[in-house]
Parts: structure tokens; C-alpha cells; sequence
């Protein structure tokens, strides 16, 4: 699937934006022939699971992986809210940097 982002498409397989070509032919899917090919392989590998569009096989620990690192960045939007709520107004950029870091881990960990 593409999907718009603000600067122009992104990739239907890594998720980078990239620039719409101009010119005849279908719009493109993929920042590079390598995601195409990627996407490619994992559709037919699927097929011959049985698997359908919704559904994914993951390992157990990158799965585990991936419930800590929400689990953590729940834990620090508690954290924050609260801090917002009884913090002074100065406070505020501190507080939010520290969420803006939690989701910056976040979503490098799986990388």
C-alpha cells in the first residue's frame, strides 16, 4: 500500500518518503527496485503459507521486543501527563522532551 506523507509518498515496504516521478507509466510503490523485490518475495512466501493480506508472522522475541518498547513509552506518557498536571508552565519543555526521547527509543529499538 502507499501512502501519502507530507513531503510525498512513502515506501510500500520500508516506509521512507520519496518524491513522485513524473511521466507516463503507473505511480510508483517503493523508494528502490531492492523494497520492490523485498515486498515481492514476502507476498508469494505468504501465498504459499496461506497467509491473507491482514495477517503476519513474527518471532516471539521480536514481538516481546515490541511490547516492552510500548509498554515503556505508555509508562512515560503516564509519567508526563501527571508532570503536566502538577508541574509549572516552564516545566513544559523539559517534560515533553522527555516524551519526544521515549518515542524517538522507541521506535530506533526495533531498527
Amino acid at each position: 500500500m502507499t501512502i501519502l506523507a507530507p513531503d510525498g509518498l512513502r515506501c510500500g515496504w520500508c516506509g521512507r518518503p520519496f518524491e513522485p516521478t513524473a511521466g507516463a507509466g503507473r505511480p510508483r510503490k517503493y523508494c528502490r527496485r531492492s523494497c520492490r523485490q523485498r515486498d515481492y518475495e514476502t507476498r508469494r512466501r505468504a501465498a504459499e503459507l496461506g497467509l491473507g493480506e491482514d495477517e503476519l508472522i513474527v518471532t516471539r522475541r521480536e514481538l516481546d521486543e515490541l511490547r516492552d518498547r510500548m509498554y515503556v513509552l505508555a509508562q512515560t506518557l503516564q509519567d508526563v501527563e501527571r508532570d503536566l498536571v502538577a508541574g509549572k508552565p516552564d516545566d513544559e519543555p523539559r517534560i515533553l522532551g522527555v516524551l519526544v526521547e521515549a518515542c524517538r527509543t522507541a521506535c530506533s529499538a526495533g531498527k
